[in-house]
């Protein structure tokens, strides 16, 4: 399931595949720009261009890679910078627009709400505290991606509202990160059990990702793929997601007879799609 994509040019056609295009990649810049202002105030005239090299581009395109804030400025084989900037000057008022429309970076640092199903949890910091008897909220702790053992040591765990972490304060931002994703694979694991005994197909894995493009995917093999990031919206997103997924075990396919599956699994698609297309750029801005 692609993420929606409502950061790339209108008019250029967008870069088919990843594959590196002879020669040096030309990196990122600073590129000063003509950005016009916007009903938000003026916006300082200058962007982080990414410079891409696609062997598969038949022409210059751009986008805004929403986790960075940067403009990504793909070039063919035979282009140069000056197509690119060419590009960019065209759609200056585009970029204006879509930059000033990115939610704020959220880092993962004390005091920070980071949403968890939807919900704002604050992530605190609690240098030497161990692990509660009993998980206060959700009945779970981890450490490290693994469950943590009652009393032990900076560990992270639930608390109404709150994501707790201990030891060093160096390593929150790690240990909130690992705490996510530990997250997001019990919550998804236990989702994608539900809808695979309903189907009665046969789960070859679950794999999660750090993707800018796909939300999830199906393999042939039978290995489902998500981007952790999903623990971050509401519990009813994360569930079409993963039915998503799960029918593509019965038809690798989006036929009718796909969307039939679907909608046996779970009646949240309308508004889940929605949700994702308003705020799915935002959880990329998370960390």
């Amino acid at each position: 399931m692609s993420l929606p994509d409502s950061t790339t040019t209108p008019d250029p056609d967008p870069d088919p595949g990843p594959g590196p295009g002879p020669g040096p990649d030309p990196g990122p810049e600073l590129v000063a720009l003509a950005l016009p202002g916007t009903a938000r105030g003026d916006l300082p005239g200058q962007a982080q261009v990414r410079w891409r090299r696609s062997a598969r581009a038949r022409r210059v395109s751009l986008r805004i890679d929403a986790r960075s804030g940067s403009v990504v400025v793909t070039l063919p084989p035979r282009a140069g910078r000056r197509q690119g900037m060419a590009l960019l000057s065209v759609h200056a008022a585009w970029v204006a627009e879509r930059l000033a429309m990115l939610a704020p970076h959220l880092a993962l640092a004390p005091g920070a709400a980071v949403p968890l199903g939807g919900a704002p949890h604050v992530l605190r910091h609690r240098p030497g505290a161990a692990a509660p008897d009993q998980a206060e909220a959700l009945g779970h702790t981890e450490t490290l991606g693994q469950a943590a053992a009652p009393g032990q040591a900076g560990a992270a765990w639930l608390e109404p509202g709150a994501i707790v972490l201990g030891g060093a304060e160096a390593t929150v931002a790690r240990r909130a990160g690992e705490f996510l994703k530990a997250e997001a694979r019990r919550r998804i694991t236990a989702l994608a059990g539900g809808h695979t005994a309903q189907l009665g197909v046969q789960l070859g894995g679950i794999r999660l990702k750090d993707t800018r493009s796909r939300w999830g995917s199906c393999a042939p093999d039978g290995t489902l793929a998500f981007s952790w990031r999903l623990v971050m919206a509401p519990d009813w997103v994360l569930d079409y997601v993963v039915a998503h997924e799960v029918a593509h075990l019965r038809e690798l396919n989006h036929s009718d007879r796909f969307w039939a599956l679907v909608a046996g699994l779970t009646p949240h698609r309308d508004a889940a799609v929605a949700w994702l297309k308003a705020h799915g750029p935002g959880l990329l801005r998370v960390g």
